[in-house]
């Protein structure tokens, strides 16, 4: 079954979009398992304290990344694979693209390294469909602002560095159009919603209609 995934940078709504999805997929008789990186697995949830601990400032952008494949590799082997292999969609908030934007793009190592680094780690499994959340770096930081917790070291770098990441992602869109689709983040949850759905259903053909959302 098909495997899709969202992408953008921190507070665009990805998880927000990834549940409604699910959501639109079960009021279709549609089985869909959620997932998120790095996590998942025992494993990658003990990756995921280690990556986004903010006590862990100044990682080396190699073992950064070579952190997020090792926690990808597991939930490929143990939870993805198995799924789809069952015929199940699968919905991912976050997977391959995450790494190619701010380890290969924002961190300087390269997307073919990052790329090269991480088909080897996942057996070469790529999405079906990606969903990028496009939101400009001023709206992501007054969202993060709102939500009034301190953030996790990725959120905590530099503006500069958010502002490669989101545009590495669009940089990326021209680079696999095939594959990614972007969509406006800055309108309301009930439009995206409705994009993503438009979306799944013009690319993928999934009989699927939007769900209503929680105000």
């Amino acid at each position: 079954m098909f495997f899709i995934t969202f992408e953008g940078i921190d507070q665009s709504g990805k998880s927000t979009q990834l549940e409604l999805l699910a959501e639109s997929c079960a009021a279709a008789d549609i089985d869909a398992l959620t997932v998120r990186e790095p996590g998942g697995t025992p494993l990658g949830e003990g990756i995921r304290k280690m990556l986004l601990g903010p006590e862990h400032e100044g990682m080396d952008p190699w073992a950064e990344a070579l952190l997020y494949a090792a926690a990808r590799a597991q939930l490929v082997r143990d939870v993805i694979r198995p799924a789809l292999g069952s015929g199940r969609i699968v919905l991912s908030d976050r997977y391959i693209d995450s790494s190619l934007v701010y380890q290969g793009i924002a961190r300087g190592l390269g997307v073919e390294r990052i790329l090269d680094l991480n088909l080897g780690a996942t057996g070469g499994l790529m999405p079906d469909l990606t969903l990028i959340l496009h939101l400009d770096v001023t709206g992501s930081r007054e969202r993060l602002a709102a939500r009034g917790e301190g953030g996790d070291r990725i959120e905590g770098e530099p503006l500069e560095f958010h502002q490669q990441v989101e545009a590495g992602y669009r940089q990326l869109e021209e680079m696999y159009p095939a594959r990614l689709v972007g969509i406006d983040a800055g309108v309301t949850v009930e439009e995206v919603h409705a994009a993503v759905v438009a979306a799944c259903r013009e690319r993928l053909g999934l009989e699927i209609e939007p769900a209503p959302v929680s105000t």
